[in-house]
């Protein structure tokens, strides 16, 4: 391949990448077609979407940007799978995606652009955004439920204390 050729592909990876902070690489060596597809269907139907990509290529594209990181863990044959509402729903899709296919191989992800790659099955263990927000609105309501309670509690007394009072007088 020419290297004209060569950097125009690796412009157009760069491309489709932009704006992309955080990604899975995964083997699908062992896979069928059918099973390729169906992990495929629904990846998108999860708003996610799975590439296959030359590792030539992708060192050329991600090698300065967020991606960066995922040089390291491009050996062999390389698919990224990217989108969804965070990196770690889509880790959690593939961690289910293995249970089924045991040929689909987990390597590596990076969430956010950090520096520092992370398991697949690792990242899968993390609590995803919608589960720090719940556990967040929580704890910030915690107490105020106390508080509401240790309110009530003395009003509910006198209330009872009244309420047999008056059926006493009956």
């Amino acid at each position: 391949m020419s290297k004209p050729l060569k950097r125009m592909l690796s412009e157009d990876l760069r491309r489709r990448y932009v704006g992309v902070e955080s990604a899975c690489v995964v083997d699908l060596t062992g896979l069928d077609v059918s099973s390729t597809q169906q992990i495929r269907r629904d990846l998108r139907q999860k708003n996610m979407r799975m590439e296959v990509v030359k590792n030539s290529m992708a060192r050329l594209a991600f090698s300065d940007g967020p991606l960066g990181p995922l040089v390291q863990a491009l050996v062999g044959p390389s698919a990224l799978v990217s989108g969804g509402d965070s990196i770690i729903d889509v880790a959690k899709t593939l961690v289910e995606w293995t249970r089924e296919f045991g040929a689909l191989t987990l390597k590596e992800a990076v969430m956010d652009g950090d520096a520092d790659l992370l398991t697949v099955k690792d990242l899968s263990r993390m609590k995803s955004r919608l589960e720090l927000i719940g556990e967040l609105a929580m704890l910030v309501s915690s107490p105020g439920r106390a508080l509401a309670g240790c309110m009530s509690s003395p009003q509910g007394k006198i209330a009872g204390c009244l309420k047999t009072l008056a059926e006493k007088d009956n």
